[in-house]
């Protein structure tokens, strides 16, 4: 059986990648298709979906800078949506079902306060796949989401105690004693290298954490978050993150196909389904709204609440406690479990086409903004002829050797401000500026670049920022980096003048440059030679 899932994941996933949507929403018609079929789920595919989830949030707080989570624009912005989605959310519900809308009938006032605030959540999974998808985590846009996505699930750790009454344990307590054990744990990830015990270190620390905090009632999910966040500043974070990447993607495939398994709808369901679907736009404008009050910049209200317009799985978790109780139909959780799929459905498909959006609507959307906020971007490019944008390990690599020959008319460019200022202090010429926003290349002078170099991991990425040079009618040689030969044919494709194939290069490099170890004995031969 479990075989047959493993045939129709792959099958609806490829079939999404096929038609340029990502494979989360393959997976999730495989577990409706599954569901409709009559294939019954079994205890090991809830097991795998929950591994996970804390394989994810251990991820994630890896890499979070705790100081980002003090933001107004992330604390209260997450409150204040979320409290009044609830208000507006349940009058929007109570309004459809005066205009006679079957199974809103009849509601009590405490029934849509609680639909409702199932709905208030956002997605961890669906919103985090995605950012990690476009390598967008880091971006001040992917910050602000994360952010609000962490202060949502103290919300929820807060609404499970109450609802279950499962009051942690005094011996809770201790928990705080782990803060000091950061440098041993640092230690340990030192010390295991960089081969398989890296990942197995991940894997420990992630379920470990798991199991302390779900030891003393609380949230399991929150000790692995907190487990990461110990190791966030430790210099092997991101390499420990990229570890255990592929283990955390597979075991998600779990998580999207037991969506699938939650419920099918009837008939008499379609009606209130396409309600809670139609008022997830409403939720989405309610959120640009309120980063637009909180003074956040145009680009991160814009980005942050599309990608933030979903429902999460933790409503599943709400609606359950709600029927248990007595309080809400059984049938609403299966109307909840839909639109939750729906929702990932949604922004899976629209936030592909998220920064393409930007770009032409970026003008009435500052009109938005409360206040003219301090630019982002605020170093001119000067006597730059070349860039190389993304400073990561290719990224530096390569500005270094250009550095070499052509001075400082070599510069880069990064989103991640803390990795900047690296670059920065090492002597770079590095500012910061986010390559995708158009907003970054309208207010550079762009005529004396002769060349822009795209260093980064995402085909994605480098296709939005191809989009955002001919935007500008740049007229110099793009080039880029591929790790895969269909990848170069791609960005070629796309317009790109120039893409190296990653591993072909990285060998024709590694050859040319062993072969100054031996010239001069050869330059010797040759002299010798009749």
């Amino acid at each position: 059986m479990e075989f047959i899932w493993i045939v129709i994941a792959f099958a609806c996933g490829f079939i999404a990648k096929q038609v340029n949507m990502p494979p989360l929403v393959g997976y999730l018609l495989a577990g409706f298709g599954l569901h409709a079929y009559g294939v019954e789920p079994h205890d090991n595919l809830e097991t795998l979906a929950n591994l996970g989830i804390t394989l994810m949030l251990f991820t994630i707080g890896l890499k979070i800078n705790i100081r980002s989570l003090l933001k107004p624009t992330v604390w209260a912005g997450s409150v204040i949506h979320m409290s009044s989605w609830v208000v507006v959310g349940s009058l929007l519900l109570k309004g459809f079902a005066m205009f006679g809308v079957t199974m809103l009938e009849g509601l009590s006032g405490e029934s849509l306060l609680l639909i409702a605030f199932a709905l208030s959540f956002s997605s961890t999974v669906c919103v985090v796949k995605l950012l990690e998808d476009k390598t967008e985590m880091k971006a001040n846009h992917g910050k602000l989401a994360v952010g609000i996505l962490i202060m949502q699930d103290i919300v929820a750790v807060g609404f499970l105690v109450l609802a279950t009454g499962k009051i942690p344990d005094v011996y809770a307590l201790a928990l705080l004693l782990l803060w000091p054990a950061r440098k041993p744990l640092g230690l340990l990830l030192t010390k295991a290298g960089h081969g398989e015990l890296l990942p197995l270190v991940g894997l420990l620390l992630a379920f470990g954490g798991y199991e302390l905090f779900n030891a003393v009632n609380l949230k399991g999910d929150l000790g692995a978050l907190i487990a990461g966040l110990m190791l966030s500043q430790h210099t092997k974070a991101n390499e420990l993150a990229k570890s255990l990447l592929n283990f955390k993607d597979i075991f998600l495939i779990g998580f999207f196909l037991n969506i699938g398994f939650a419920a099918l709808p009837t008939v008499d369901m379609l009606m209130p389904l396409l309600v809670i679907s139609f008022i997830l736009i409403i939720k989405g404008v309610l959120l640009f709204h309120i980063l637009a009050l909180l003074k956040a910049p145009g680009r991160s209200m814009f980005l942050g609440s599309m990608i933030l317009t979903n429902y999460s799985e933790f409503g599943l978790i709400v609606m359950y406690l709600c029927v248990e109780n007595s309080w809400i139909s059984n049938e609403w959780l299966v109307i909840v479990a839909m639109a939750v799929s729906i929702s990932f459905v949604f922004t899976s498909i629209f936030y592909e086409y998220a920064h393409r959006a930007y770009a032409f609507m970026r003008i009435y959307v500052k009109r938005f903004e409360r206040q003219r906020p301090k630019p982002l971007y605020h170093e001119q490019l000067k006597q730059a002829e070349v860039l190389v944008i993304g400073m990561g390990r290719v990224g530096r690599s390569s500005y270094d050797v250009l550095h070499h020959y052509l001075g400082d008319k070599v510069w880069g460019v990064e989103s991640d401000a803390d990795k900047a200022r690296r670059h920065q202090d090492a002597g770079r010429h590095v500012i910061i500026g986010d390559a995708e926003d158009a907003d970054f290349w309208e207010t550079r002078e762009l005529w004396h670049i002769k060349l822009i170099m795209l260093a980064m991991p995402s085909i994605t990425d480098m296709k939005d920022i191809t989009q955002q040079l001919k935007l500008c009618n740049f007229t110099g040689q793009v080039a880029a980096i591929a790790r895969y030969e269909d990848e170069r044919r791609a960005l070629v494709d796309y317009g790109v003048d120039n893409v190296f194939n990653h591993y072909a290069e990285v060998g024709a490099g590694f050859a040319e440059e062993c072969l100054t170890l031996i010239a001069p004995e050869s330059k010797s031969q040759q002299e010798v030679s009749p």
